[in-house]
């Protein structure tokens, strides 16, 4: 199938601000089921400068300067994917003690994830939750990944925050409600708790249903031995496949969001986006 994908940011300003050097982060991933077939990104006022670039964890950056002053930033980015079907439950794990928790990664990748191992310090009952569900499933690794992120989807109210980070995962936890980037920041931590590499993933999910009104998404990986990086999707209690659309993934979810940078000024500053994506076939 084929997804067209049209994402319209725009930040309007009460004054004209000078625009500091800003990364912008709209460019899909390829992936072994996900191919890039089109890519093309308009940005006003125009840059005087540009750079594009892959960061330190493989993401496309699109690092841009200015001139002058102005009173907005539009953003329009077009993208068309193919997509293959694909069977999120196709992976081995492998050497076999990573099939249960806790387990340990080898010295070399231990270093290689270290900053997806850094976790925060977790509540009394966010701990108790996570042995539960350990429990239940025998801490079988990929079972437990499975379990985790359908309780999250059932004990936890998805709701829609369109700016601002995520919540502390206690602050999450307790209030039992979240957007997607909230219950994906607590799953990181909850799973870099049991010592499992979590990255947090800015993407697109294409949804069927009528009339459906998108945002950018949030989700996470994990990293299993054999298998790779694994996508789970607490919002909706899934392991991702072929409906989800990653555009940078991080150990930092600072590092995913779409549009970084710093204006000089202090006017009163408004958002507006527009998301459309459509499904086409072959």
């Amino acid at each position: 199938m084929i997804f067209k994908i049209s994402h319209i940011t725009e930040y309007s300003y009460s004054d004209k601000v000078f625009f500091e050097p800003h990364i912008f982060r709209f460019k899909p991933k390829h992936t072994p089921h996900l191919t890039l077939k089109d890519f093309t990104i308009n940005i006003a006022p125009e840059a005087s400068g540009f750079s594009e670039q892959t960061d330190i964890e493989n993401n496309h950056n699109l690092f841009c300067w200015f001139d002058e002053t102005h009173t907005k930033l539009k953003i329009n980015a077009y993208s068309l994917v193919e997509a293959q079907e694909n069977n999120p439950f196709n992976f081995l794990v492998h050497p076999p003690e990573y099939l249960q928790i806790p387990f340990d990664y080898d010295n070399n990748t231990n270093q290689l994830l270290k900053p997806s191992l850094i976790a925060d310090d977790l509540s009394k009952e966010v701990t108790a939750y996570l042995k539960g569900i350990l429990s239940d499933t025998n801490h079988r690794s990929v079972d437990f990944l499975v379990e985790l992120t359908k309780n999250i989807h059932q004990d936890f109210t998805l709701e829609s925050r369109e700016t601002g980070n995520p919540y502390d995962p206690n602050y999450t936890f307790k209030k039992k409600v979240g957007s997607c980037r909230d219950l994906a920041w607590m799953q990181i931590h909850m799973l870099r708790y049991l010592g499992i590499a979590t990255r947090f993933v800015s993407g697109y999910y294409f949804v069927e249903v009528e009339n459906p009104t998108y945002e950018l998404h949030a989700w996470v990986e994990v990293y299993l031995p054999g298998a790779g990086w694994i996508g789970l999707d607490p919002g909706h209690g899934i392991l991702t496949s072929t409906h989800h659309i990653p555009v940078a993934s991080s150990a930092f979810y600072t590092y995913t969001m779409p549009v970084s940078g710093i204006v000089r000024g202090n006017p009163e500053a408004t958002l507006k986006h527009e998301l459309k994506i459509d499904r086409q076939p072959f």
